[in-house]
């Protein structure tokens, strides 16, 4: 199924989240206001293209879209709110940077905390349905991806520029032997058998 237009007289504007599932890093969110006819040859739910693909649609995206913004939330605020209000809020400060405010908000996923008085609908599997979502979960994707790979330089036994900060074998592993980061979120269980105790 082709990705289409979300019909809508006014300014929309798509938003999507990536990193929620991470153990490490912040949640990064993106959101996208294109214009009337837009089309964009390859754009995709993200987690559907290879790296290469997102990284050479994602200046297109900026340049040719009506206004887009990105935030984000850091660990420490993800533990503090929890990991669902972060995605949330962290689509609040992107509609924020928004250049122009949008009469509609469309959301990917099954819930959302209202932003100000505009009206939002939410879309389940989002991404793969409107071209506004799409564009935002590639921004959000990339966005969140490059700062991973500049913390895998500091921290490079934790493999970051590899897995992003998610839980796979090897992060887990690093975890274990050399202790958790500022940048882990201590509120996940990082480690299945035991929950680690704060170790900067």
């Amino acid at each position: 199924m082709s990705l289409k237009q979300y019909k809508h007289s006014g300014l929309l504007a798509g938003c999507d989240e990536a990193g929620r599932g991470c153990l490490a890093g912040p949640v990064v969110a993106a959101a996208v206001i294109l214009p009337p006819k837009f089309k964009l040859k390859g754009l995709n739910d993200s987690k559907k293209l290879t790296e290469k693909m997102r990284n050479e649609l994602f200046p297109q995206i900026k340049e040719k879209a009506i206004a887009w913004g990105v935030g984000m939330y850091s660990p420490k605020e993800i533990d503090e709110v929890n990991i669902l209000n972060a995605s949330f809020y962290s689509m609040h400060r992107a509609i924020d940077k928004l250049d122009q405010v949008p009469s509609y908000i469309l959301v990917d996923g099954n819930r959302f905390i209202p932003y100000k008085e505009i009206t939002h609908e939410c879309v389940i599997k989002g991404d793969g349905k409107y071209l506004s979502i799409a564009a935002a979960s590639i921004l959000a994707k990339v966005t969140r991806d490059r700062l991973m790979e500049e913390l895998d330089l500091q921290f490079p036994v934790y493999d970051w520029k590899k897995n992003k900060g998610y839980p796979t074998v090897k992060h887990r592993a690093a975890i274990k032997e050399f202790g958790t980061t500022e940048h882990h979120r201590q509120s996940f269980k990082l480690l299945p058998e035991e929950q680690l105790s704060l170790n900067l």
